[in-house]
């Protein structure tokens, strides 16, 4: 099916959100559709942390509508929001992992709380196939977050966040921190994982790389809304200073360059 015919699974409309006297968005819109990897970017203070927050119910905005999955998403109470969260995962930038938890004893956290009559048997084999799923080696279930790599973490919050068999996947700035070899082989991750599970990944972003790499579409977030969404080779016919600025910069040009040795090899 044509990305453009897939149903809208995210719909934000009109969405304003402030802090005191700082307005960080003001009548921002944004469709999200299934089966789609789509990246969100801006400047500094565009609050693209803020909007993400926002759809999953943990920002409460001034006004606007926010609906997932058909589910109005805006003043609802845990209670309410628990049946539609069970449907996504998050992995935030830190990994906020428990650090008083076992990596698998972190995977299961969800799942326990869904689920609170599974049994500790069936709870470690689905923590060890999510651990496996997430690309991590089999030694790691045991292992606490301070005994593993920066990208290791970042793969045990990858496998808490696939707990529940989500069709959503909010990723917040995967590959900070990253070298160069370990984001690639992050993005190409995320892209199989997609694939093969069917996900909808709504991604926040400074890579390039990844831009290039893994998404559908890149929303722009700049003057308080989202000004464009489309992909990377549309976006570079418009004319807004920040587009071209990012984009079109010598490390926009560079990312472009290579993703297109690599498509030609």
């Amino acid at each position: 099916m044509a990305l453009m015919e897939r149903e809208t699974v995210i719909q934000v409309r009109g969405l304003k959100n402030s802090f005191g006297e700082q307005i960080i968005h003001d009548g921002l819109d944004l469709d999200v559709r299934r089966g789609e990897i789509i990246g969100v970017v801006g400047g500094s203070g565009t609050g693209k942390s803020v909007l993400m927050r926002s759809i999953i119910g943990l920002q409460t905005p001034d006004s606007g509508e926010v609906e997932v999955l058909g589910e109005n998403m805006v003043g609802r109470n845990d209670d309410e929001a628990k049946n539609i969260r069970r449907r996504w995962g998050i992995l935030f930038q830190n990994g906020a992992l428990f650090s008083t938890l076992t990596v698998a004893e972190n995977v299961e956290v969800p799942i326990r709380e869904y689920f609170p009559f599974l049994k500790p048997p069936l709870l470690d084999e689905i923590a060890s196939y999510k651990i496996a799923m997430s690309g991590l080696p089999a030694n790691a279930g045991p292992k606490f977050p301070s005994e593993l790599s920066g990208g290791m973490r970042k793969r045990a919050g990858l496998a808490r966040a696939l707990a529940l068999d989500p069709e959503l996947l909010f990723l917040d700035e995967p590959t900070a921190g990253l070298d160069p070899i370990g984001a690639a082989a992050f993005d190409e991750l995320i892209r199989s994982l997609q694939k093969r599970l069917e996900l909808t990944v709504f991604l926040i972003t400074h890579d390039l790389d990844t831009l290039h790499e893994i998404c559908d579409r890149v929303a722009v977030l700049a003057d308080k809304k989202v000004i464009a969404v489309d992909t990377i080779p549309n976006l570079l016919a418009l004319d807004h200073p920040w587009i071209q600025e990012y984009f079109n910069g010598p490390r926009g040009r560079a990312a472009a360059v290579s993703h297109e040795e690599q498509a030609g090899t």
